[in-house]
């Protein structure tokens, strides 16, 4: 299971994320009010299905023993009226050959993290009455 923690002060818009032991910085851009601290929340996002598509496919080419050296993954997210739209570039390093390389596209296809995204899932939100009000 995964989990994370924010919390924000006064700071605009600097947020100090928890996500297991590891400690993260998100912000804005400055011509959005903030200082640009770390990565936006879209850039995380799209930081989170770079992290699972390079993790996956190395994965799956350590267990089919495949010569697969290195995997890039570049995501760009593009907001609009529906929702915005994810695309996602592979490039494959190492002496694969092209059923090797079509493989790999069809298991990006099929990460945990990509699933997630586009099958959408529910988000129920609950206010915390034990928090310390402002």
């Amino acid at each position: 299971m995964a989990h994370a923690k924010a919390d924000i002060g006064d700071k605009n818009f600097e947020v100090t994320i928890t996500a297991g032991h590891h400690a993260l910085t998100a912000d804005e851009a400055p011509e959005l009010g903030g200082q640009d601290a770390g990565p936006a929340p879209y850039e995380l996002l799209c930081a989170a299905l770079c992290a699972c598509t390079s993790i996956t496919l190395r994965m799956y080419a350590l267990r089919k023993q495949w010569p697969l050296e290195a995997v890039h993954v570049d995501v760009h997210f593009t907001a609009s009226d529906k929702g915005g739209a994810i695309e996602r570039r592979l490039g494959l390093a190492g002496p694969l050959d092209e059923a090797q390389r079509a493989r790999l596209a069809d298991v990006a296809e099929r990460t945990p993290v990509t699933l997630t995204l586009k099958q959408g899932l529910p988000i129920v939100t609950t206010l915390d009455a034990s928090a310390p009000a402002p």
